[in-house]
C-alpha cells in the first residue's frame, strides 16, 4: 500500500520574474512524494477568490491530493526575485488564507492515517499554528514528523522552534538555519556540533543538513554521511529544499539506507534545479 505523506502548511502564488507559479513548501513536499509514488496530501487553505480557484484547479490538474480550505482571507502571495545564480528573496504576503486554516473533522481523520507529515515554522505565524500542532499531535505514535524549519523573513520565534523541535522525529534545516538557531538556542558555533545539540536535547533520530552547491550531510548521534550534488545546469532553486525533503522522506518510509535516501534526495533536488518552477513535470 502507498504511503500517506502529508505537508501542511502554505499554499500560494509565487510571483515569480517569469509569471505566477503554484508554490509553498507544503505543496511542493506532497506533490514530490506523489510523483516517488506514494499518496501526498496538500492540507492548507486559500481564499474565495480568482487565485484561490486557480490554485484548486491547478492541484486537481497535477493529481495531488488535497486539503485546502476556502476561507474569506485573500489568497497567498509571495513575490519572488532570483539573483544572477537562481537563487530566490521572498517578500510573503500577511493574513492571507494560509495563515487561517482550520482545523476540521476531516483533517483530524487525515492526521491519523497519515504514515508522515512536513511542516515548518512559517505557516506557525499566525492562527494556523494552532491547526498545526492539533494534526500532529492527532497522529499515530509511529508516524514520521518531518520539521522542515524554512525560516523565511523574520517570521519564526525560539518558542515556534522549540515546541516544533519536541514534536519532530527528522529536523531537515540549512547552513544559514542553523546558525540562527544555534544563536537563539545557545549551541556550538561549529554546524555539526549544533546538530547533535539538538538530536540530544530534542530526542531528534536525525538531522539532514543542506548547504547549497556544498551539498548535505545527514548527521545522527555517532556519525556523519555526506553527500555531494549533481553538475547541472540551474535555471532556479525554487522548491528544490522541498523535493530533497520529499525524495529523503520516501525513501526513509521503504526502508532505504540513510545514505541510499540522502543519494535519491540529492538527485530529485538537483533535477529541480534544472528546471523551471518548484513542480515540474
Amino acid at each position: 500500500m502507498k504511503k500517506i505523506i502529508v505537508g501542511i502548511g502554505e499554499i500560494l502564488w509565487d510571483m515569480l520574474p517569469s509569471g505566477k507559479a503554484l508554490g509553498g513548501a507544503p505543496a511542493n513536499f506532497a506533490y514530490h512524494a506523489g510523483r516517488l509514488g506514494e499518496e501526498g496530501w496538500a492540507v492548507s487553505a486559500v481564499g474565495d477568490d480568482a487565485l484561490g480557484r486557480e490554485i484548486l484547479d491547478l492541484v486537481a490538474s497535477k493529481g495531488l491530493h488535497s486539503m485546502i480550505a476556502v476561507t474569506d482571507k485573500p489568497t497567498g502571495t509571495v513575490q519572488v526575485e532570483l539573483d544572477d545564480r537562481g537563487v530566490p528573496a521572498y517578500n510573503i504576503m500577511e493574513d492571507v488564507a494560509w495563515d487561517n486554516i482550520p482545523f476540521t473533522p476531516e483533517m483530524e481523520e487525515l492526521a491519523k492515517r497519515a504514515d508522515a507529515v512536513c511542516f515548518g515554522s512559517l505557516v506557525q505565524r499566525m492562527n494556523s499554528r494552532s491547526s498545526v500542532m492539533r494534526f500532529i499531535r492527532a497522529m499515530r505514535p509511529d508516524a514520521l514528523k518531518v520539521f522542515d524549519i524554512n525560516l523565511r523573513q523574520h517570521y519564526y520565534s525560539c518558542e515556534v522552534i522549540v515546541e516544533s523541535l519536541m514534536l519532530a522525529d527528522i529536523l531537515k534545516i540549512n547552513d544559514e538555519e542553523i546558525r540562527i538557531v544555534a544563536g537563539m538556542l545557545g549551541l556550538s558555533d561549529d554546524a555539526v556540533t549544533a546538530c547533535r545539540e539538538l538530536i540530544g536535547s530534542f530526542g531528534l533520530r536525525l538531522v539532514i543538513l543542506t548547504k547549497g552547491p556544498e551539498g548535505s550531510e545527514v548527521i545522527t548521534a555517532d556519525k556523519v554521511i555526506p553527500q555531494g550534488v549533481d553538475d547541472v545546469e540551474i535555471v532556479d532553486t525554487v522548491g528544490a529544499g522541498d523535493s530533497f525533503t520529499a525524495a529523503f522522506t520516501v525513501a526513509y518510509l521503504r526502508g532505504d539506507t540513510l545514505a541510499e535516501a540522502q543519494r535519491l534526495a540529492s538527485a530529485t533536488a538537483s533535477y529541480v534545479c534544472s528546471r523551471k518552477g518548484a513542480m515540474p513535470e
